[in-house]
């Protein structure tokens, strides 16, 4: 899979929308700025479809990898966006590099731990930030930054 591919997820209350431009994009970031809740919102639209109250949209399928049968679920997936989120300790494994090497996926990946295994670009990190404020009715909307500029 080639290209640059934008992804919308959003229910009545968040809004994330970024680009996807290389096969590994990481996403950093401390706590509580919405790294978790993207990945979980991902997951119940998965699992609930339209019924969750959440809205995903990009050109290609984007999906939830985590858990112990990741290689197996990986090994059937093709030309799909993979969220992976830090919880999952596979993903600074050799094994895990190898099967990123292999596959024609592309992989959002959120952690706060370098991935030594992996061959991503410095210019394909991000951070979360809000704009807006909270408040029960008003929708957040969820901006991705870039971590380090290199020219």
């Amino acid at each position: 899979m080639k290209g640059r591919h934008r992804v919308i997820i959003q229910n009545n209350r968040l809004h994330y929308e970024f680009d996807i431009k290389r096969n590994i994009t990481i996403i950093q970031g401390n706590s509580a700025t919405g790294k978790t809740t993207l990945v979980d919102m991902l997951r119940q639209h998965m699992n609930l479809g339209s019924s969750s109250g959440i809205d995903v949209r990009c050109d290609v399928p984007c999906r939830v990898l985590e858990g112990i049968d990741w290689k197996i679920i990986l090994a059937n997936l093709r030309g799909m966006i993979l969220f992976i989120d830090e919880g999952n300790d596979f993903i600074t494994t050799e094994e895990f590099a190898a099967a990123v090497k292999g596959s024609d996926n592309y992989f959002v990946i959120i952690t706060r731990e370098n991935l030594y295994n992996l061959p991503y670009s410095v210019e394909e990190i991000y951070g979360l930030h809000s704009s807006g404020k909270y408040q029960n009715t008003r929708r957040i909307y969820q901006q991705t930054y870039r971590i380090s500029a290199i020219s």
